[in-house]
């Protein structure tokens, strides 16, 4: 479990590290590294969905994959929209979602306790827990690294439900994806990263946490 938490963790901290790079060296290449892990985690989905419907269900195949084009081509500018407008906020994002997903590995597996659901098995209750409570780690830091009482604008009770949020949404895009894996019986819908299998593995989460939070952004702006 710990060298497993390890490959996680350092996995997560290079993305980390990537991702906020490419953010602030420059707006092109922050949309030349969305457009790069965006099409690589749409590779792995298509590649789910072949193994579940091509031979069975080829117009349901078709139907999702057409979908699903347009839903990362929706996602690429969702993010760079947000880039845009403020970099850091980005940053803040990603950090909660990051934080939620190392919380319900941690408290999962050092905790256990009962099955959350049968769609993912080693999804347990006790790491829906640890992904909520970690999610507010982000939050905590930032809070106390910012000279602003209003961290991005948002009071203290506006930030800690947007961090119970993100995680919310985050958890349910994991199990999305693992309902997807586990009917094309898979683990992991890839191996490029170390710890964490596929860049869909990795990023299940935060292609559906993004979206939802910039709907909510825009409807209560």
């Amino acid at each position: 479990m710990i060298k497993e938490l390890k490959k996680r963790i350092n996995t997560s901290l290079l993305l980390f590290i990537f991702i906020y790079i490419c953010i602030f060296v420059n707006i092109y290449i922050s949309l030349a590294s969305l457009i790069l892990i965006s099409f690589l985690g749409w590779i792995e989905f298509t590649q789910l969905v072949k193994k579940i419907y091509f031979k069975k269900k080829k117009l349901l195949y078709n139907f999702i994959i057409l979908i699903s084009i347009s839903y990362f081509s929706l996602l690429i500018f969702i993010c760079f929209d947000l880039i845009n407008n403020n970099q850091l906020f980005f940053v803040y994002i990603l950090s909660i979602c990051i934080a939620s997903d190392l919380g319900g590995y941690i408290f999962g597996k050092t905790f256990k306790g009962k099955k959350l659901t049968k769609i993912s098995p080693n999804k347990t209750i006790t790491g829906c827990v640890g992904s909520f409570i970690l999610s507010l780690l982000p939050f905590i830091i930032f809070y106390f690294i910012s000279t602003n009482l209003y961290l991005f604008s948002l009071s203290i009770l506006e930030n800690i439900i947007l961090c119970l949020y993100l995680s919310l949404i985050c958890q349910l895009g994991d199990l999305f994806i693992s309902y997807f894996k586990r009917l094309a019986r898979v683990k992991d819908t890839g191996k490029i990263l170390p710890g964490h299998g596929g860049i869909l593995d990795r990023i299940d989460g935060i292609i559906f946490a993004i979206p939802s939070l910039s709907i909510v952004i825009k409807l209560f702006s």
